[in-house]
């Protein structure tokens, strides 16, 4: 760099012509004069105003820091350059006009020092120096041939300059054109990561009679969905679980007697709303009811992802705030620990007590978010201590709290299930809350939860999060019945066909159904969980007058190793002629399917459109008293207008 910058001086040195001494005697003089006499104008000036502030310097030095953009060696090289480069061109120019940079100065009396004449030529008068206005000089110009060489060697310079700016990825602000500025890669285009998993196909009764899945359910998809609407854009297909939508909302069924029984299977029969000659089958379980707080004593341990990616407020900020609303359904004597992880793992709390809620809030607090995603090494050492202290006949469970971006640490996905579901064999749970948008690796998070036997949930608000945490805090943390699964055998000679919307990916196998080493979803105290079937009758306008299925539901109590069974008939009993006259909350269920099944293409819902669905949603609406059928239809609303999302490319 400094040969550049010295045959650039060299070219500037060779063709700037040399001014005659007389007048850069003149100019120096005339610029002396007009130097002093506005140094003396201050001095008056602060003579008549008073005393500077002595904070001036100060707060001049603060502002000049301000305004100063840290620079680094060459870049501070480079500034030096050009400052001399163009020092050198006034300097130049004052030299010979003097009078263009002080235009019509009147003639200055200064007495003669007594040195005075050292600053002469030789032979002028040491009397008092009279300045008269300069004249202008003669323009001396550099012959073409040499400027021209000039303006080349400076372009050369500059342009390897800018090259060398350019490999070291340095912003060159005063040598280049401005750039336009990238618009920002909306967040939820084809960046989150979802299994691709196609609809449940119809099946033919006669070949396959009977259906067997698992009731857990998050409500991931539903947040997602909600986010893409409002954000203008249809969700991608993949990203749309309708069981999940269909789970979101909260059911009015009849809760079961007693604890022993931990929960309640309603099921209705009503004319499909987009296939009249199709019947759909509603299945809705209620969990027991209890006293959150009369239940069994929680061992917490919370894994929060510290890393750089949670540093946005929909992210590390709006945890803290959720884990604090968790704090108050929680009993007095449980305990909570919080782990944390970005580049290496460590303990932030101690297990402590609720009752010492003011501690556990200000080591919250106190998280920032900083540095890479050691994700695997967090989830060890959460188990560790969340096995330290077992609380025998308690809930023990670890809630892993991130956005999804796990980039150092176990890279398998399976080996990590593997190791959460040894986890859960030994009595320690796990859920997972995913914050923000944009790097959810939502098909980790669902394989992780479901291996740790809790469920999934996005928080986007501190609205979503009260509902999470807060009034569905005991069905999310506390298990009333734990490897929960349903089978429904249907009887092939009334019906001919049968599709299970939604939950194609908690499947199993009929075999899975009896073997009690088969994991599957849990049912937490108040937790509801619907399914729903649509069947085509065997033949055209049959009516179902004799037991057309069985419902099957299998569950352990969550301290038991063997699994109970209940059986229950789908008889004419259970029937409705219409839609209208069917419950309410099967036809808001049947609403959100409806919907659902839409904005996953609507293989299966024929002609049925978003004003169909806000209309059966309307009728259905009940209370709603926290409003989420109401937000609900005004989804509907905004999917008529949504575009389609286009993936980013990659």
């Amino acid at each position: 760099m400094s040969d550049e910058l010295e045959r650039l001086a060299s070219a500037l040195r060779a063709t700037t012509p040399r001014p005659a001494m007389a007048a850069r005697a003149r100019a120096v003089a005339a610029a002396t004069a007009a130097f002093d006499r506005r140094h003396q104008g201050i001095r008056e000036a602060a003579r008549h105003k008073g005393q500077v502030s002595p904070n001036s310097a100060s707060r001049l030095t603060s502002w000049v820091r301000r305004c100063t953009v840290p620079m680094s060696r060459p870049a501070l090289a480079l500034t030096g350059a050009a400052f001399l480069i163009v020092a050198g061109v006034v300097l130049r120019q004052l030299l010979l006009a003097p009078a263009a940079f002080s235009p019509g100065l009147p003639p200055v009396e200064r007495p003669a020092s007594a040195d005075s004449s050292a600053a002469l030529p030789p032979g002028a008068s040491t009397s008092p120096l009279r300045v008269e206005p300069a004249l202008p000089p003669t323009e001396v110009s550099p012959p073409p041939d040499m400027k021209r060489i000039r303006e080349a060697e400076v372009a050369a310079v500059m342009e390897r300059i800018a090259s060398q700016r350019r490999e070291e990825s340095l912003p060159l602000a005063v040598m280049t054109e401005p750039q336009p500025v990238a618009e920002p890669a909306r967040p939820d285009q084809g960046r989150d990561r979802f299994s691709h998993v196609d609809p449940n196909p119809v099946k033919v009764t006669a070949e396959e009679p009977v259906s067997t899945f698992s009731i857990d359910v998050g409500t991931a998809a539903y947040r997602f969905t909600r986010a893409a609407l409002h954000d203008g854009v249809l969700p991608r297909q993949e990203a749309v679980r309708v069981e999940e939508l269909i789970n979101y909302f909260p059911y009015d069924y009849a809760p079961p007697d007693s604890r022993e029984t931990p929960f309640a299977a309603h099921v209705s029969l009503m004319p499909a709303p987009w296939n009249a000659a199709n019947r759909l089958m509603h299945v809705g379980i209620q969990g027991y009811v209890g006293d959150r707080r009369a239940a069994a004593r929680a061992n917490l341990v919370f894994l929060i992802d510290t890393s750089g990616s949670m540093d946005e407020a929909d992210k590390l900020p709006l945890l803290i705030d959720s884990f604090k609303l968790l704090l108050s359904v929680l009993a007095p004597e449980d305990t909570v620990a919080i782990v944390t992880y970005a580049g290496r793992a460590g303990l932030a709390l101690a297990p402590t007590r609720v009752a010492e809620r003011g501690k556990i809030a200000a080591s919250l607090e106190h998280l920032d978010a900083v540095g890479s995603t050691a994700g695997a090494e967090g989830i060890r050492q959460a188990y560790l201590l969340a096995e330290q202290h077992f609380v025998a006949d308690g809930v023990n469970r670890v809630i892993l709290a991130t956005d999804g971006d796990f980039n150092v640490g176990i890279r398998d996905p399976a080996e990590l299930e593997s190791y959460i579901a040894r986890k859960r064999d030994g009595g320690v749970f796990l859920s997972v809350l995913g914050f923000g948008m944009g790097d959810d690796n939502d098909d980790l998070m669902q394989r992780l939860a479901q291996n740790g036997n809790g469920s999934a949930a996005y928080v986007g608000s501190l609205s979503e999060t009260r509902k999470v945490l807060v009034e569905e805090a005991a069905a999310t943390l506390f298990p009333i019945a734990k490897d929960v699964k349903i089978q429904v055998e249907f009887n092939p000679a009334l019906v001919s066909e049968y599709r299970l919307i939604g939950y194609e990916t908690r499947m199993l196998g009929r075999e899975d159904f009896r073997n009690d080493q088969v994991d599957a979803g849990e049912i937490g105290v108040g937790h509801t969980a619907t399914a729903i079937y649509e069947l085509t009758p065997a033949e055209p306008g049959t009516d179902f007058a004799d037991e057309y299925a069985y419902l099957k539901i299998r569950y352990k109590l969550p301290d038991g190793d063997t699994s109970t069974e209940i059986v229950r008939a789908v008889t004419p009993a259970d029937g409705f002629e219409s839609v209208d006259a069917a419950p309410r909350e099967a036809r808001f269920a049947a609403a959100v399917a409806a919907f659902g099944q839409l904005l996953r293409g609507g293989r299966y819902s024929a002609d049925f459109s978003y004003d169909d669905v806000m209309a059966l949603a309307q009728k259905a609406r009940g209370e709603d008293p926290f409003g989420y059928r109401s937000e609900f239809i005004g989804l509907v609303r905004l999917a008529r207008s949504a575009a389609a999302m286009a993936p980013l490319p990659r």
